[in-house]
């Protein structure tokens, strides 16, 4: 059996495979972001440490197999991340998360960095957090190590210092043709080389479960742990996405969008960014906005009792939402743009509207900044001719329909929808010698179950949606 693990920002995930590469169990353990001030996010990672044990024993449990039966472990999880640790391999600070915005990126030359990494000059990604970390913490002077979660965990029940090309690409300190650290931009951010793990395949083998890994894991010590990846790509990799020809729309906390090409094409816009990824292919992709949790706020806000209400009174609106737009830039905007400091809006309330219009708005004005994302991949010359839906939103059929009505496209949703963990077991299988070939594996562990067709009659009425969001996008843009 295979165990793959998803470290989130919500809760951490286990999957159990069957030597058939089956799924026979799964379970999570849920836990929540601390946000100490505006601009800041951070997450103690003592909490995946703690969830770790239980929620592989739950997975086991569920598949009614015993720990020892366990062959090979697989580490996937949130991107951008940022975790010093000392010689022991403790932490140093809280990890600054992927939602954190509080580092310094002047003075680095954002051509550079996206004609050398493909990637945009933000202070999400990793070396700008290293280089707050290195200005702010004190700490971080006794540093040995800068981590990502996922890298930080398999250096925890391991002790390998390993992180995958994919992964490494979004840092913005790693060269895309290089495959390597670039030493230009690691003086622009006062980075050594040594003080980040080694990249590697994401499918390599990292080494095998410690004695401390073994106690953290409730597994036996020796087995082999897979490299892994971020959760942009883990996802991408459990639904499917191993080939080029598909457009993915993940839908969780944040809502990851993007397809696989065979070149490294750089977006000159800085909408999509430019990964490393399994196979010789490239991701092309943008590292999404607040979507799951837009959600969140507004069951929360409006006092709705279960997301299964918010969609319902949505499914009372039409297409349009009676003409109420919703900008979704709850934390910053990234689509059709990257502008940190753009807010969220709802424009176009009258007293005929109420709470059913505004709860379509919000489901419609996250699926435009997915067309947007859409419309820019399609431009760069990436090939989709279908759309792939995964994560928790994917079990609205409404936000499907939507979704496939907003790009004529046909909108296919898996047997599984949380589907990072799978990645990760995936991966854990071939770093093991359990399969020989990702895709066939995958393909068949986690197959197509729905296919939401794009309805003519709706096109139009999306279309003139669309176009209101641009134009109140281009009006606002001044106040942001």
């Amino acid at each position: 059996m295979i165990v793959g693990i998803d470290i989130g920002t919500q809760s951490l995930k286990a999957v159990v495979l069957s030597p058939e590469m089956k799924i026979i169990g799964e379970d999570a353990i849920a836990y929540q972001p601390d946000f100490p001030q505006a601009g800041w996010a951070e997450q103690d990672p003592g909490l995946w440490e703690k969830a770790l044990g239980p929620a592989i024993h739950g997975a086991l449990q569920k598949a009614g197999r015993k720990a020892d039966e366990v062959k090979a472990l697989g580490f996937a999880g949130q991107l951008d991340g940022c975790i010093a640790i000392d010689a022991s391999g403790s932490p140093l600070h809280p990890c600054l998360i992927w939602m954190d915005r509080r580092a310094d990126i002047a003075g680095v030359d954002a051509d550079q960095v996206l004609k050398t990494c493909g990637v945009v000059l933000d202070a999400t990604h990793l070396a700008a957090k290293i280089r707050w970390l290195k200005r702010n913490a004190p700490d971080v002077t006794r540093a040995a190590k800068f981590h990502v979660p996922v890298s930080y965990m398999v250096a925890r029940v391991t002790g390998a210092q390993v992180i995958d090309h994919a992964t490494a690409s979004t840092s913005m300190v790693y060269g895309l043709k290089s495959r390597s650290y670039d030493e230009a931009l690691l003086a622009a951010f006062g980075i050594r080389a040594e003080e980040l793990p080694e990249a590697m395949d994401s499918a390599a083998l990292a080494g095998h479960l410690s004695g401390e890994g073994a106690a953290l894991t409730g597994l036996r010590s020796g087995i082999p742990v897979a490299v892994g990846t971020g959760d942009d790509f883990s996802s991408a990799i459990g639904a499917g996405l191993v080939a080029p020809g598909r457009f993915i729309n993940v839908l969780g906390t944040a809502e990851v969008t993007g397809a696989l090409h065979r070149e490294a094409v750089i977006d000159p816009q800085r909408l999509v960014e430019t990964h490393a990824f399994l196979g010789g292919h490239y991701y092309i992709e943008n590292p999404g906005w607040l979507s799951g949790g837009a959600l969140v706020w507004f069951r929360d806000t409006f006092g709705l009792a279960s997301f299964e209400e918010l969609t319902r009174l949505a499914g009372e609106a039409p297409p349009g939402a009676d003409g109420v737009t919703f900008l979704p830039a709850l934390s910053g905007a990234m689509a059709p743009e990257w502008i940190a400091s753009a807010r969220g809006a709802f424009y176009g309330l009258t007293p005929a509207h109420g709470v059913r219009h505004l709860a379509r708005a919000l489901l419609e004005g996250m699926s435009f900044a997915m067309r947007d994302v859409f419309d820019r991949v399609k431009a760069l010359g990436v090939e989709a001719h279908a759309l792939r839906i995964v994560g928790g939103g994917a079990r609205s059929a409404l936000w499907t329909q939507m979704r496939a009505d907003l790009l004529g496209l046909p909108a296919e949703t898996p047997r599984h929808l949380d589907t990072s963990a799978i990645g990760a077991a995936v991966l854990a299988a071939k770093a093991s010698g359990a399969i020989d070939d990702i895709g066939s594996t995958v393909v068949a562990l986690n197959p197509v179950a729905r296919v939401a067709l794009p309805l003519a009659q709706n096109a139009e009425s999306y279309e003139n949606a669309y176009r209101r969001y641009r134009q109140l996008f281009s009006s606002l843009r001044p106040l942001f």
